[in-house]
């Protein structure tokens, strides 16, 4: 009998799953200098300046604290994850070579913005293997414990910005893959 219970959390922790969705911004051009120049005027806005794709996520919880005895418990954690990915799609249709080279562009800035997705999702597993049964002494009404989460959440978010911050800085920088599919895409048809 033990067993089954100690199994209960790790199959709490699964139940969810991330819901992904692509927005695409509308681009035009007919060789891949003019498709990359789209994308510099219209592509998403981040701080300053425009990128050629972005990854955003809305993330809401269902918990429930209970008191027990003088302490209180996180009893009930349940997150929902909505990831959603900015990416240039041509407004018209590209003549055979530019769309080749532009598939290959594109596959690859998706495959890039897929791996922040997969950070985000990884921090919510965090997230949520933290904080169920997460346990505050001395809060019968349940207060101190949302401080000491809300740390927490802080440090685990912290995380995954810098992660991201760091893959970046790798795929963007000299010789980078991201480099290295903008000078095709620009240099191709």
């Amino acid at each position: 009998m033990a067993a089954v219970f100690a199994l209960a959390p790790a199959a709490a922790l699964a139940e969810w799953q991330a819901v992904e969705e692509v927005r695409p911004y509308s681009i035009s051009g007919r060789t891949g200098a003019e498709l990359y120049e789209s994308i510099g005027a219209r592509g998403p806005e981040v701080g300053a300046s425009r990128v050629i794709a972005h990854t955003t996520f809305k993330l809401t919880w269902t918990r429930k604290y209970e008191a027990q005895g003088n302490a209180c418990v996180i009893t009930t954690n349940r997150p929902k994850l909505i990831i959603t990915y900015t990416l240039p799609k041509p407004s018209a249709a590209l003549p055979t070579a530019v769309k080749i080279s532009w598939e290959s562009f594109i596959a690859g800035v998706a495959a890039h913005e897929r791996v922040h997705g997969d950070t985000i999702k990884e921090m919510v597993k965090e997230i949520e293997a933290m904080s169920i049964g997460l346990t505050v002494a001395d809060d019968p009404d349940c207060k101190k414990i949302r401080i000491e989460l809300t740390r927490r959440l802080g440090e685990i978010s912290q995380r995954q910005r810098q992660l991201g911050r760091d893959f970046d800085k790798i795929e963007m920088g000299d010789g980078g893959n991201i480099q290295q599919l903008i000078l095709k895409l620009v240099n191709g048809p």
